[in-house]
């Protein structure tokens, strides 16, 4: 680092995303990507949208915000899009989480990023030994609570009846629901918007509607909270959402049984591939969500993701304390999961 940044900014330590490597004849299966294109639309709203770049984009986002609260069964004023759910997250981190945050130890690895360059207090909370969320440990609460559900990585999702519980043992702070995978199986808190004013869910289109490299992500509470996630954005970047990828999310919200397709696929190819896994000695915990975290028999998750690197495989390795003995493995196409399963025997042949 140079001598000129910050001395609050020194100690930073910087989220570090997945490897994006451009190998040939590679199978990735370490970001959770979807392996399916676009809805067949999209290509040709960003081509017309195109047409209007010498333009500032729309503030308001009007036929995307319109189409999501059409899809959600909500308000126009009750939705809030922004660059990716990253960017959703981190306003409303900055929103609500001054008085301190509180979320698992296991979990998406930004939130203590952002908790750190935001400089603000974070309770750890441990996962049970089974690597499930208990909601006691979040009730009553004196901070923000963030919870992902399905969690990352491990995949396993709270029922609606306990987000309910969270969100009603702290009235006085906002639940902050992460569902970047709720589309693989899990129930969304947004049935929970009409009787929670403090729950505030974030979405984005990255992995159930095949648009990562859109950036385009988007949260729904109360029209207050979602007031206040508009200061913020109008504090700090107005016109985050811009014209291409507006076009592109309300052209894949315009074609619903594409996306029904995909996801239901990519359930599909989950339970193929847990099956297989477990079959070889695996333990595979339960996930909603469009990967599985993994233990490999008699090797370390470091091992095993090597072993299949050389195979020309990626999956997602965590060298954390708690989980150094598994993986996370995306699901991706049939072919690409029997490909994965037919390394995985060749490595313990």
């Amino acid at each position: 680092m140079s001598r000129f940044l910050s001395k609050s900014n020194r100690n930073l330590k910087a989220y570090v995303p997945g490897e994006q490597p451009k190998v040939k004849n590679l199978v990735k299966l370490n970001t959770n990507e979807s392996p399916f294109p676009p809805a067949p639309g999209v290509a040709e709203a960003v081509k017309q949208a195109a047409d209007s770049l010498q333009l500032y984009n729309d503030l308001s986002a009007a036929k995307l915000t319109g189409l999501l609260a059409k899809t959600y069964g909500v308000r126009d004023n009750q939705v809030f899009v922004g660059n990716g759910s990253d960017e959703v997250l981190a306003f409303a981190f900055q929103a609500f989480g001054g008085g301190g945050l509180a979320f698992p130890d296991i979990t998406y690895g930004c939130y203590p990023v952002w908790t750190s360059l935001y400089h603000l207090d974070a309770k750890i909370v441990p996962l049970k030994d089974d690597f499930s969320i208990d909601p006691a440990d979040y009730r009553g609460n004196d901070r923000c609570v963030v919870i992902a559900n399905p969690n990352a990585p491990t995949g396993m999702a709270l029922p609606l009846s306990a987000i309910a519980q969270i969100a009603e043992s702290n009235p006085d702070q906002v639940l902050i629901v992460d569902e970047a995978y709720v589309d693989f199986g899990a129930e969304s808190a947004v049935k929970l918007l009409p009787s929670h004013e403090n729950i505030l869910v974030v979405q984005t289109f990255s992995k159930s509607r095949q648009m990562a490299g859109a950036r385009l992500g988007f949260a729904m509470g109360s029209e207050e909270l979602i007031a206040d996630m508009n200061l913020i954005r109008y504090s700090f970047h107005p016109y985050n959402a811009n014209t291409l990828t507006q076009a592109a999310g309300a052209a894949a919200l315009e074609q619903p049984e594409y996306f029904e397709a995909c996801r239901q696929t990519i359930m599909e190819n989950r339970a193929w591939t847990k099956a297989e896994l477990e079959k070889l000695g695996f333990r595979v915990l339960e996930s909603k969500a469009n990967f599985l975290f993994v233990q490999a028999p008699g090797m370390t998750g470091g091992e095993y993701q090597k072993k299949l690197r050389e195979k020309n495989i990626l999956i997602r390795y965590f060298d954390q304390p708690r989980i150094r003995d598994f993986t996370r493995i995306t699901i991706g196409s049939k072919g690409q999961m029997e490909k994965l399963i037919e390394a995985t025997k060749e490595i313990w042949a």
